[in-house]
């Protein structure tokens, strides 16, 4: 459902080859970004019908109607893609997938959508404090999820980067999959200012703690690292291997002295 309905309707379009439909081809990433903006936006069915039905006036130029009016800003005037004209067998037959009731009847597994982005970046800065190529002891990667926690929270609402004039400050990205150049807002940089609060934390916590720290570092229990590699099978001895195992390219034993 979702984005993967609409492109199998647009598809269908194509492959029938109908006369005057092949404009909804361009049309059809615009669709599908407005359907997911529906979803994230509308709380109730009947919010997502009128945005959603919306649709249907601004693909022919309409961006007022009787009943309602879109909610984007200014558009600019020199346009690549062609409107719709309305009444016309593409608008018709956009119209019947728009509007089409079968599908209608899914459309509210979809109303408490919401991005996940800002999870996934998240979980992206851990692995800049706690990378997996390394292997960290339980409090040592708790600590290093702590201060990825606070570096994460006090620099994730900075405002964009702006040149002399006031103008936001973009750099471009290509992507690979889909071959396109995207554009994202740089933001100013970070401030690690909330470092000299910890640190003077630090140092109150270890004046207030009488005695010296432990020349050793003791395992804990439940340290997994005392274990070593876990393979899940039994390690044979020595000699078994010695026996079995044989030299790289020679096709002989390792020696046993």
């Amino acid at each position: 459902m979702g984005p993967k309905v609409w492109g199998k309707e647009f598809m269908h379009v194509k492959a029938r080859k109908q006369r005057g439909c092949t404009i909804i081809q361009m049309w059809s990433k615009d669709i599908c970004n407005h359907f997911w903006y529906c979803c994230k936006t509308a709380d109730t069915y009947e919010d997502f019908f009128d945005r959603w039905a919306g649709l249907l006036h601004h693909v022919t130029g309409e961006h007022v109607w009787a009943l309602g009016a879109c909610q984007h800003g200014p558009l600019v005037e020199d346009r690549e893609k062609e409107w719709i004209q309305k009444g016309s067998v593409a608008h018709q037959r956009l119209t019947e997938v728009v509007l089409d009731a079968r599908w209608l009847k899914s459309v509210h597994k979809y109303l408490h959508f919401r991005s996940t982005a800002e999870l996934e970046s998240f979980h992206n800065h851990i692995l800049m404090y706690a990378s997996k190529h390394f292997c960290f002891s339980p409090p040592m990667y708790a600590a290093r999820v702590m201060l990825a926690g606070l570096d994460y929270n006090h620099n994730v609402d900075r405002p964009a980067k702006r040149r002399a004039d006031g103008s936001i400050q973009y750099d471009k990205v290509h992507n690979k999959k889909s071959r396109k150049w995207s554009l994202y807002t740089l933001k100013v940089e970070k401030d690690y200012s909330y470092i000299v609060d910890l640190e003077s934390a630090i140092l109150r916590r270890r004046l207030s703690v009488t005695g010296g720290l432990p020349r050793t570092a003791r395992k804990r229990p439940d340290n997994t690292l005392q274990h070593g590699v876990l393979s899940g099978v039994p390690a044979p001895s020595t000699q078994e291997l010695l026996q079995s195992q044989l030299s790289r390219g020679l096709g002989k034993s390792l020696p046993k002295n």
